[in-house]
């Protein structure tokens, strides 16, 4: 299994990736989520020149946030700043449309987003609102093509992963998922140092970003994991309620959310505890079909978090 990290896209992002490729990483997979973080590709570009091992590829990149033109230019440049480094993660939309007041997109519609971009990286002619479009890129302006890059796609149910099969090479989920070769999970936590408890200050602000998103996601689907927590956010003008549901998402623990977040569920919900404990996640999720773990850390001490669970992985 390979051992590979994702992120919350900062500023920073591209140091944290040539940290992770000294570390042995296997891929950096940055979050497309432009209301709370800077834009993805150039991010990516950024961290392709400081680096010349690690995968890069945007986990994953939400279709009605750029035209199918628009990401195949992308995808095209990025390949030609790492050749044979770049894997695209493409999904329905989370953060990426709830933070923009949007629902998650029909599947039918991601389905038919990715088979254009696809054909449009293959150099083909295809067909998009009503008009026919082809890259003409000249040498010089992207990678040549045909540009054949490896795609996965982010799922939860069973609509998502025929999608994935129909026009993917893999899945990317919270959980594993059965009937993938490449099967890509997301994970996130601490590694506790000797004798830290999984409710301390240090290990809540590390691992406190995945239980919020615990908090969020269930508040979208409309049942909400604390009527304490939803209750305040009930409260709130309807307007403008989906931008204080993810606040920070990922990145931090909003004073909001913190009352709800308790060390058993950092526990529970991710992979926070000794390196030994991790050490035995990891296998499970091995035996449980999963071919790359992509490992998110959060929190003040981004490098502290990546150190850590690379030594607990054995990189």
């Amino acid at each position: 299994m390979e051992i590979s990290c994702a992120f919350a896209t900062s500023m920073d992002t591209p140091e944290h990736v040539v940290l992770a490729e000294s570390l042995g990483y296997h891929r950096a997979w940055l979050y497309d989520s432009p209301a709370l973080y800077p834009e993805v590709f150039m991010t990516l570009a950024r961290c392709a020149e400081r680096t010349t091992r690690i995968g890069l590829g945007p986990g994953v990149l939400i279709p009605s946030l750029r035209h199918p033109m628009t990401a195949a230019s992308s995808i095209a440049a990025l390949e030609a700043l790492a050749p044979g480094r770049v894997a695209i993660g493409v999904g329905s939309g989370f953060t990426g449309r709830h933070t923009l007041g949007k629902r998650p997109l029909a599947w039918a519609t991601v389905s038919n987003y990715v088979r254009t971009v696809q054909a449009l990286l293959r150099g083909e002619q295809t067909e998009w609102d009503g008009a026919v479009i082809e890259m003409l890129h000249p040498e010089g302006f992207g990678a040549p093509r045909p540009v054949g890059v490896p795609w996965v796609v982010g799922v939860q149910g069973p609509k998502g992963q025929a999608v994935a099969h129909e026009v993917g090479d893999g899945a990317f989920s919270l959980f594993p998922v059965e009937g993938f070769d490449w099967m890509v999970q997301l994970a996130f936590g601490t590694v506790l140092d000797e004798g830290e408890d999984a409710g301390s200050a240090r290990a809540i602000d590390a691992a406190g970003p995945a239980v919020a998103v615990l908090l969020h996601g269930s508040y979208e689907q409309g049942a909400a994991l604390d009527p304490g927590w939803a209750a305040q956010i009930d409260a709130l003008d309807e307007r403008t309620r989906h931008l204080a549901v993810h606040d920070r998402h990922l990145i931090s623990v909003t004073e909001r959310d913190r009352p709800y977040i308790t060390g058993e569920l950092t526990t529970a919900f991710t992979y926070t505890g000794s390196p030994a404990e991790i050490g035995e996640k990891l296998a499970g999720a091995a035996g449980g079909g999963v071919t790359e773990i992509a490992y998110q850390p959060a929190g003040p001490d981004i490098e502290r978090e990546l150190r850590a669970f690379a030594a607990a992985a054995g990189l």
